[in-house]
């Protein structure tokens, strides 16, 4: 079976919505429950094998930088990127062509995750022809999101990024937790500004290479505002999980 040992966390965003939190942070630095959803991230990942992280930046990078320093003290391996100008989901990713393996895992850094990224994986395995696996949710409320159409395979087969002016056949929100094949990154324009969704996506699909979606029950959130900062906060107090790595 694959393994999956490295993980992009795109941590670039200025997180304009959390101010005044994020006047002295980058948005995937906020607290939950006393630590920072990177540290969430990083030892979520860990719990399910991947030991080398690569983590772009823009917005107060050396917060980041010096919470985690190298990763050394976690037992991991921390890469970083700063942006000058920020290159996108796509974008931040392909800085770090050079040293991701075959395949990898890719969030947005202001997605909070408790996904069981082991079975992930064992799914996107099922998939010898995928190029990437996205997590999705399958739904009618999709007005302020980006969707995709699945065939029953669950390959994708249109993206329509919001605002939406009609319905679509077996939509599927599209949310911020990947498995990627390096050579998707071929696709990405060097040093160029590339959204996941609104480009890379639509290009593979057009290309007539298969990537697929990924449904799944475990918790995720985007925190884009303080509500929902709350809501996570709420969420993991009312089903008692705690920072398990203190």
């Amino acid at each position: 079976m694959i393994t999956i040992k490295q993980a992009v966390i795109l941590s670039a965003g200025l997180g304009t919505r959390l101010r005044p939190y994020t006047d002295t942070m980058p948005k995937p630095m906020i607290p939950i429950l006393g630590c920072p959803m990177l540290e969430w991230h990083i030892e979520q990942f860990r719990r399910h094998g991947v030991t080398e992280f690569f983590i772009n930046t823009h917005y107060l990078p050396d917060v980041i930088k010096s919470y985690f320093g190298d990763g050394s003290s976690r037992a991991v391996k921390i890469h970083y990127s700063f942006e000058p100008v920020i290159r996108g989901t796509a974008g931040g990713i392909k800085r770090f062509e050079p040293q991701l393996d075959d395949a990898f895992f890719a969030i947005y850094g202001d997605t909070f995750s408790l996904v069981d990224y082991s079975k992930m994986r064992s799914a996107f395995v099922q998939h010898p022809d995928a190029i990437g696996m996205q997590r999705m949710k399958k739904t009618d409320d999709y007005a302020d999101a980006d969707v995709a159409e699945l065939n029953s395979a669950g390959r994708f087969t249109a993206i329509h990024p919001k605002p939406h002016t009609q319905k679509y056949t077996n939509a599927h929100r599209m949310r911020g937790v990947f498995i990627l094949k390096k050579e998707i990154l071929s696709f990405v324009p060097p040093n160029t500004s590339y959204e996941i969704g609104r480009q890379l996506l639509p290009n593979v699909i057009k290309s007539d290479r298969a990537f697929y979606g990924y449904e799944c029950d475990e918790y995720s959130k985007g925190i884009d505002t303080e509500e929902k900062w709350r809501e996570v906060e709420t969420y993991l107090k009312e089903n008692t999980v705690a920072p398990w790595w203190k």
